[in-house]
């Protein structure tokens, strides 16, 4: 089964948090995807963590790749931008974070998240969560 996942769960799988553990049993799943939008929100995680001084810069690097080859597929956010847009404009919700809704809607996969705003999102636009 194909599972979007967004930032706030990937961020777990690379950094102690609450709920890692759950996070991290996800990676065996059959089939993880994301908007290629996910690498730059990673990077900014781990450089946020680096300024905090809770990660080297040599293990922010290593983070990051470990964390994008955990996924199947990378989508381009170039296919996804025009959703992307028209589900801010009617959940009024960022544009970033719309982007792991269209692709939710677009492969008709569930949204694996952590963050409540977009549990909210992704309810009013009747897509499947996953809550981490």
């Amino acid at each position: 089964m194909t599972i979007v996942v967004d930032a706030s769960v990937a961020a777990k799988w690379l950094l102690k948090e609450e709920h890692s553990l759950q996070a991290n049993a996800l990676r065996s799943e059959d089939a993880l995807i994301a908007p290629a939008l996910i690498a730059a929100e990673l990077g900014n995680v781990l450089w946020k963590a680096y300024r905090r001084g809770t990660v080297s810069r040599a293990d922010a690097l290593t983070a990051l790749q470990l964390g994008l080859c955990a996924f199947g597929e990378l989508v381009a956010t170039e296919t996804l931008d025009a959703q992307a847009l028209t589900l801010a404009l009617d959940l009024n919700h960022s544009v970033y974070d719309c982007f792991y809704l269209a692709l939710a809607q677009r492969e008709s996969a569930p949204l694996a998240t952590a963050d409540v705003a977009m549990i909210a999102a992704a309810r009013e636009a009747k897509i499947k969560v996953r809550r981490i």
